[in-house]
């Protein structure tokens, strides 16, 4: 057995998140419109890359029918202008689908099989809602292989609240400020809008561009999260304000082999080290990230406390408060969602994957004392998925220091 590849990530770019429905930013845009955007603009940033080496192009989204449906990798790819002998693929683990673009071309990498691979993902969930159009499976409940509330995220991140006590909706509110409060400071300190690519965007009052986040509310304070309503249970914890909107967007980025990223001279943002899922009670699906964290760390060979930033998918405040729970790291440790998270920016389900990436190779550069980094997310019906990731920029006497 040849020995295994290096998988670095050379490069990753996402749309601006819109917010879903009729009022939101990309309404009247294609789903596939938005991915196509995306590749071109990671190509275009990337003019060292010969678009015929290309092993393959793997897009993820969850609801794939109309136009977010029609094999997206290949079609996405001919759209973007990649040559007709570039492959491509479409991919489905709802909220983790660009995570797990990017492990399986990494695997493909890793394997030999590849040099050069596109992952991303989209969701114009404003077109496409989730679950729109399901038709689950009568066993699920007849057998109660699963509870009713199952397909029902809110409803399972309430189960999480009921589970644990100590992760009071005060808790989560406080931590949904937070969130809201990193992302302005991100944007203030101009370390979002470097991986955005801007999209045309066509409205009532005519033409617009899109160049950033519409979700973001920075105005939020505590006393107006105390108050919003419930939707999943009358006096239940879940609200909009700390738990991620529904959002359009799309995300993609290129991943080599070492060996090929030092022959075509292109720059390594991180290294991937190694990954993982797993599966949970779909009932708490938060709380999956936990198992794939312990199960990625343990075929990297390191523990949680080798890890020095994290990037975790905020689906709901009360799930990522669950995961630092477990590993016994706090609320407001500087180590987690340094330029916020999903809460503020929004979760296009399968495009989410990438932002974390593009966000935590952003943070390795300026970073240098901390070797490794891991995104997570939760899944629907009961999964999470984790990819731990080395610092190219990582320097000894800074660690020291």
């Amino acid at each position: 057995m040849a020995e295994r590849a290096e998988v670095v990530f050379v490069d990753g770019v996402r749309t601006p998140f819109g917010r879903a429905g009729e009022k939101g930013m990309y309404w009247n845009t294609r789903a596939d419109d938005l991915v196509v955007k995306a590749i071109i603009g990671l190509m275009e940033r990337n003019p060292g890359v010969p678009p015929e080496r290309i092993d393959d192009v793997a897009i993820a989204a969850t609801t794939q029918t109309g136009d977010q449906g029609l094999t997206l990798g290949r079609t996405a790819a001919l759209l973007a202008g990649l040559p007709k002998s570039v492959p491509g693929f479409a991919i489905d683990r709802m909220c983790a689908g660009a995570m797990t673009a990017v492990t399986m071309m990494g695997s493909s990498i890793g394997f030999g099989a590849y040099d050069l691979a596109i992952a991303g993902g989209v969701e114009h969930m404003g077109r496409h809602p989730m679950g729109f159009g399901a038709d689950p499976n009568p066993r699920f409940l007849s057998e109660r292989l699963v509870s009713e509330d199952a397909l029902n995220m809110g409803a399972t991140a309430e189960r999480i609240h009921d589970r644990f006590p100590s992760y009071t909706k005060e808790r989560s509110d406080r931590f949904a400020l937070r969130s809201q409060q990193k992302v302005a400071a991100a944007y203030e300190a101009g370390n979002i809008q470097p991986d955005l690519i801007p999209v045309a965007t066509r409205s009532e009052s005519g033409w617009g561009l899109a160049t950033r986040d519409e979700a973001p509310r920075p105005e939020t304070t505590l006393e107006g999260l105390a108050g919003l309503r419930t939707p999943f249970r009358s006096h239940g914890r879940v609200t909009a304000g700390n738990a991620s909107g529904l959002n359009d967007g799309a995300s993609a980025c290129l991943l080599a082999s070492g060996a090929t990223a030092e022959e075509l001279g292109l720059g390594v943002k991180m290294t991937m080290k190694s990954f993982a899922f797993a599966g949970v009670e779909p009932e708490v699906m938060g709380l999956g990230p936990v198992p794939s964290t312990e199960k990625a760390l343990r075929k990297a060979g390191l523990s949680i406390t080798d890890i020095g930033l994290f990037e975790l998918n905020e689906a709901f405040a009360v799930q990522v408060i669950s995961f630092l729970d477990h590993f016994g790291i706090d609320d407001e440790d500087p180590r987690v969602n340094e330029y916020g998270g999903a809460i503020a920016l929004g979760h296009p389900l399968a495009s989410s994957g990438v932002r974390l990436m593009n966000q935590l190779a952003h943070q390795f550069e300026s970073h240098p004392e901390v070797r490794y980094g891991l995104t997570a997310m939760c899944i629907g019906l009961g999964q999470g998925g984790t990819v731990i990731w080395e610092n190219p920029h990582f320097n000894k006497k800074a660690a020291k220091r």
